[in-house]
């Protein structure tokens, strides 16, 4: 499948291998043409960047043969809505791209950029913005449930245009807008703001640069609005070349970071929220949500995505599905509690556990940190994702404070590193015993038994009863405050 999204700022070709509920980008390419550059003083669609879109839809439409993509959705939006020779660009784009264009109202790409973050989070609570280059969308979301929503001309190209170029003004222009936005942001108090816009992410870039911020993956990147409203501030007043990492962004998109950054101050002003969440998934990834049936909506993303991971990567994918169970049985005869959300991270981590073992065995743990660090996962926000790079990592590298990454440490914070180092150390056992194979674990249960953390083996495995084993049994033990052993046939190792 593939989606072809005609923006104000950018035309774009993204396909998918699949309509799954964590679908994977084959193919992403975008060209920046600039459509929406001075619409609402025109009120047309400026002519070069119309040959550009149409150069960058013939070339979309020959990529889309070549991969033999059996479906394509065209998106247009606020330029082509707006613009008076909008019609005539449009048919001659579904000329050039081959294929029907559904031009979306504000009120329905609205809809399906809060779907699209339906579609990337876990349980989302908050408001969704979705900044382009015409327009603004604001919409309520809450788990499922999205709410209505209302656009607004203020997208970057569109405020440059109103502004006449003025930082100041354009502030001005936002402010007189966001009171038509009362009834959304009224609502965001408290609660987390969803930014979606290739404007926001390049600004989250930046943000991370000048952090020092060691994961860069867009997706769940979050902060809290204190520390934005004064890097925002810096945005607006900074000549944009001095800014850290700035040579990651586009120099067509640079010019538009005052806007966004003014954007998003207001909101952040107006209406208060616990954090903001930077969110890769917008309306392309609602449209997709929305063609899956009712129980496919229901998957959580993370653990399809772990695995599909699972399937392409580890040894034998059905002992990645056994170590949920395995992990399931020892974790309940634990006495600590395990939250849900923290349940759902153990089982992406068993699903994970093997996916850098084709590496040198002195290099597992670095692969495993790289491969997951930096996958394309939904539904898991930053601390999450460290979690399981190091639950993995650690499953390799040993148990050791000083084995443990101290980076990803900080990041998942000290509750998750604990849960992070119970895992490793359940799947260091779990190796020992299955040597990643199917099959094995379900004859050697692991539980708290009488005070202590036991492994139960059946006798023709009683050579399986080293050191080696006994000591990474130990060690678990350590980790929850109880002695470790074997038991084979009813007698203690």
């Amino acid at each position: 499948m593939a989606i072809i999204d005609i923006g104000s700022n950018s035309v774009r070709l993204v396909a998918y291998d699949g309509l799954t509920r964590a679908p994977t980008p084959l193919y992403n390419e975008k060209v920046l043409c600039g459509l929406g550059r001075n619409v609402l003083t025109t009120g047309r669609l400026n002519e070069d960047a119309v040959a550009r879109a149409l150069t960058a839809l013939g070339r979309f439409r020959v990529l889309c043969e070549t991969m033999r993509v059996s479906r394509v959705f065209v998106l247009a939006t606020a330029a082509a809505r707006d613009a008076e020779n909008g019609p005539e660009f449009l048919r001659a784009a579904e000329a050039a791209c081959g294929h029907e264009i559904q031009l979306l109202s504000g009120r329905r790409e609205a809809e399906l950029s809060a779907l699209g973050v339906v579609s990337g989070f876990h349980a989302p609570d908050g408001v969704v913005g979705d900044l382009g280059g015409g327009s603004l969308e604001l919409v309520d979301v809450r788990g499922t449930v999205v709410g209505q929503g209302v656009t607004m001309p203020l997208g970057g190209l569109a405020l440059q245009d109103l502004s006449g170029g003025s930082i100041k003004k354009a502030g001005k222009i936002v402010r007189e807008h966001m009171r038509r936005a009362a009834p959304q942001l009224e609502t965001l108090r408290g609660r987390t703001f969803y930014a979606v816009g290739g404007t926001w992410r390049a600004i989250a870039r930046l943000h991370q640069a000048s952090r020092g911020y060691p994961v860069h993956v867009m997706h769940g990147y979050a902060v809290e609005p204190t520390d934005e409203l004064s890097f925002l501030q810096v945005v607006e007043q900074t000549d944009v070349a001095l800014l850290p990492d700035v040579d990651a962004i586009s120099e067509a998109r640079r010019p538009l970071l005052a806007y966004g950054a003014a954007v998003l101050e207001e909101i952040i002003r107006v209406g208060r929220p616990r954090e903001i969440a930077i969110s890769a998934s917008g309306v392309r990834e609602g449209l997709l949500f929305e063609q899956l049936d009712r129980d496919s909506r229901l998957i959580d993303p993370l653990l399809a995505s772990a695995a599909e991971f699972n399937t392409l990567r580890a040894r034998s994918p059905r002992h990645g599905e056994e170590l949920i169970a395995w992990t399931d049985r020892f974790v309940t005869t634990l006495d600590g509690h395990e939250t849900a959300d923290e349940r759902r991270l153990r089982h992406a981590g068993c699903l994970l556990s093997d996916v850098g073992w084709r590496a040198h065995p002195d290099y597992r743990d670095e692969q495993s940190i790289a491969v997951i660090q930096n996958a394309a996962f939904v539904g898991v926000d930053h601390p999450g994702r460290a979690y399981l790079a190091l639950a993995v990592s650690l499953r390799h590298s040993g148990l050791a404070l000083e084995k443990a990454n101290p980076i990803l440490r900080n990041v998942a914070g000290p509750r998750l590193f604990e849960r992070a180092r119970l895992l490793g150390a359940m799947l260091r056992v779990a190796f020992s015993i299955s040597a990643g194979m199917d099959g094995a674990l379900v004859r050697a249960p692991l539980a708290v038994e009488d005070g202590r953390v036991t492994l139960r083996m059946p006798p023709d495995w009683a050579d399986l009863s080293s050191d080696r084993l006994l000591n990474r049994v130990r060690g678990l033990g350590r980790l929850v405050g109880l002695e470790g052993r074997i038991e084979i046939m009813g007698a203690a190792d």
